[in-house]
């Protein structure tokens, strides 16, 4: 064999071992994990991973004026998400982001057309100077996000079901700094000790998997969408709930500061910025000028509802100005009302005094 016949049976063989270590990567993670070296250069996905330059790409900003109501959006309804402690979940750091694999228990059962299987769960956040949520509310960036991903269950695998056009749904939602401790997120936080470097794993014990989702899955935003790493498939029916969830500030300063990426680096700042809509329409499941863009705390970090009270503007408050609004009119008419009779009464006294004539009374004869 010529040394130029060689070199070219080198070069293939290389690039089919990269192809193969590519699928296996996406069959292992969904297309939720790539190599951290492709985090350095976003803007160039599109040259390897056509559809990271597609029209419909994630994360967006939700521009809450544009969103539809739209009142067939129905709860999103979990299934199996509650798990006991002696199921040993994966949680492990792909260099990444911190990433919980999920038995396919774990189910959507109401809130889409289709049922739903549960496959991993994992974060995005920023650094101790800036948050780093991926979708952002009228411009602003949350401290964390949580996505939860899914695929459809008529399709037999994640991997078969990320090219269709209904085969995945994630569900999101933000996290913020709080007053105390979140119970369900310690779950994951007290261990991210164990997995500082790219590539270490642990077994935790199982826990209510939807504790660290709102309480109300009633209030959120949908739209279709795409994975936001690579391969960026447009396959995603998003899923981004109004209410936001509760950590305290020392574990919030955990989760930016422990783990590291493939570099031995401080793991921060994963997220991708805001894609264009490209004419999307972003759906709400309620009348978002009610709401007025404030997310609701959920309560699901042990703190008494209201505590929360005080930072959301949701259905109750609503009903509150309604009911005053509606006192002070019916003060007011009633004010105006006495006023205009007080007024008719005095009118009619002026009258009737200028047409009598005072007489002294007689004295009575009793004689």
């Amino acid at each position: 064999m010529s040394r130029a016949a060689l070199r070219l049976s080198l070069l293939l063989l290389a690039a089919l071992g990269h192809a193969s270590a590519g699928t296996e990567h996406d069959q292992e993670h969904g297309g939720e994990d790539p190599p951290h070296s492709q985090e350095k250069d976003r803007d160039q996905w599109g040259v390897d991973y056509p559809d990271c330059a597609g029209t419909a790409q994630s994360p967006i900003n939700i521009d809450t004026t544009k969103t539809i109501f739209s009142p067939q959006l129905r709860p999103i309804q979990l299934s199996g998400y509650s798990l006991p402690a002696n199921e040993k979940l994966k949680l492990r750091n792909n260099g990444h982001t911190v990433l919980l694999e999920l038995p396919e228990s774990l189910a959507i059962t109401g809130g889409y057309a289709q049922q739903y299987r549960a496959m991993q769960l994992h974060l995005h956040w920023g650094s101790p100077s800036g948050p780093g949520s991926e979708h952002t509310v009228n411009g602003r960036r949350f401290a964390v996000e949580i996505h939860v991903v899914h695929y459809n269950t008529k399709y037999d695998s994640f991997k078969e079901a990320m090219v269709h056009s209904d085969g995945l749904a994630v569900l999101g939602a933000f996290l913020e700094v709080g007053p105390r401790e979140n119970p369900y997120y310690q779950e994951i936080i007290q261990h991210l000790y164990k997995i500082q470097r790219e590539g270490e794993a642990v077994l935790v014990p199982g826990f209510n998997i939807a504790g660290l989702l709102p309480a109300n899955l009633k209030f959120y935003f949908h739209y279709n969408g795409s994975l936001t790493t690579p391969p960026c498939y447009q396959t995603v029916k998003w899923t981004v709930f109004n209410q936001t969830m509760l950590l305290s500030r020392d574990q919030m300063s955990t989760l930016v500061k422990t783990l590291k990426n493939d570099d031995n680096k401080p793991l921060q700042n994963n997220y991708r910025l805001a894609q264009d809509l490209h004419g999307r329409r972003v759906l709400a499941s309620f009348q978002t000028t009610f709401f007025l863009a404030k997310h609701v705390p959920s309560g699901r970090d042990g703190s008494d509802a209201e505590d929360n009270s005080s930072s959301s503007f949701h259905a109750g408050d609503v009903l509150a100005v309604l009911f005053g609004l509606l006192f002070a009119i019916t003060a007011l008419s009633f004010l105006v009302y006495i006023y205009k009779h007080r007024s008719r009464n005095a009118r009619l006294d002026l009258l009737t005094k200028s047409k009598v004539i005072y007489t002294a009374a007689t004295a009575e004869n009793t004689a």
